[in-house]
């Protein structure tokens, strides 16, 4: 056994995967190998992030690596839960990261405009809110444009059932936010309920719980996985809203083959780099907003705007069209500074690897 191998805790780990094909291997990454690796490389997937170290799994394969970090040009690349990895047989540390099939990012919370990585290679996201007070929809509009940007399928799944005394207006509240939506809402304490999730969880397939603290994530992944190894808790009192329990984002066997990932609770969701997603969402708005007599319209006096005439005869709603127009500035704003500190980061790394005078010292690939 290796130094880095983490060490199994007795009758709290799900058997490992027999194939890569169990932990989400296809071809979209095979395709990604060069002929000399297919044989040689360890192929790895991360199934944790913590502070200073990552979980990477695979057949036979179960360590603790330092952060992968890679420089492919002058940009940096951090691996994040879900990423797949190849690893040096002998030393089992990462050489280099594949390209995702999906990304699910943000802006940090707190000053400043820094991007962090929510989850990779996700197939389907359960959006999950709850019967009461925490039902959003705006904010749910948010992880949906998340889903369409990444091109992942968007679930969205109301819990506390039991506590709603209309069910059949929160689950028409959720439908109407997008033609199509799959809305499934249940009990989470309830097998018979959460059943009705298995269809996205088969062999093969990665699936990503999202939502506010207290919504019943860790207690949805408890009755999926069949076991109470996430703690749980309560509702407040005071405002039905819940307490954090997930701290870091974490990938979970199924019972029925697929693997989950549960995140920590987001207070703040900043989007960033989401203008298809956006136009995905609100495709309605999107689209009249194409055909105002002017390319730059504000959509607030100008003279042949379609936008305020759909507005103005009830085709489109006005507080849907506010949340549309602060999410498209948002994001406009968000990546600006993105780019902006990509930029600079760039321009500060140049002159750190400029020499100064005669050849440099080697610069390592890793």
């Amino acid at each position: 056994m290796s130094s880095n191998t983490v060490p199994p805790a007795a009758g709290d780990l799900p058997a490992p995967p027999a194939t890569l094909a169990d932990l989400g291997w296809r071809s979209f990454f095979a395709d990604q190998l060069e002929v000399a690796e297919r044989d040689t490389a360890l192929i790895g997937r991360v199934n944790a992030v913590h502070r200073s170290r990552l979980h990477v799994i695979g057949v036979g394969l179960d360590v603790m690596i330092p952060h992968y970090a890679t420089l492919d040009g002058d940009a940096t690349e951090v691996a994040t839960t879900g990423d797949w990895l190849l690893l040096d047989p002998d030393t089992q540390l990462a050489q280099r990261l594949l390209r995702r099939a999906s990304l699910i990012k943000r802006i940090a919370p707190g000053h400043g405009s820094k991007l962090q990585l929510i989850a990779a290679n996700i197939d389907t996201l359960f959006i999950v809110t709850s019967c009461n007070q925490d039902f959003n929809v705006a904010r749910l509009e948010r992880y949906l444009t998340l889903a369409h940007e990444a091109e992942i399928t968007p679930v969205i799944v109301l819990t506390k059932s039991d506590l709603a005394a209309d069910r059949a207006a929160f689950r028409q509240g959720a439908a109407d936010l997008l033609p199509g939506l799959e809305v499934v809402i249940l009990d989470a304490r309830v097998p018979q309920d959460v059943a009705q999730l298995v269809p996205w969880c088969g062999r093969g397939q990665t699936v990503a719980f999202v939502g506010s603290s207290g919504v019943g994530k860790s207690t949805l992944i408890n009755t999926l996985t069949g076991s109470d190894r996430i703690a749980t808790q309560g509702l407040r009192e005071d405002d039905a809203k819940g307490r954090h329990t997930t701290s870091v984002r974490q990938l979970h066997r199924l019972p029925s083959g697929g693997y989950l990932m549960d995140t920590p609770g987001m207070r703040e969701l900043q989007l960033t780099e989401v203008q298809q997603g956006i136009e995905d969402v609100f495709s309605d708005i999107s689209d009249l907003s194409r055909t105002c007599r002017f390319h730059d319209c504000q959509h607030e006096s100008e003279p042949g705007c379609a936008v305020r005439a759909a507005i103005a005869a009830g085709e489109i709603d006005e507080e849907r069209f506010q949340r549309w127009k602060k999410l498209v500035a948002e994001d406009a704003a968000n990546t600006k500074s993105l780019t902006d500190r990509h930029i600079k980061n760039r321009s500060f790394g140049r002159m750190v690897k400029a020499p100064k005078g005669g050849k440099g010292p080697k610069k390592d690939r890793y």
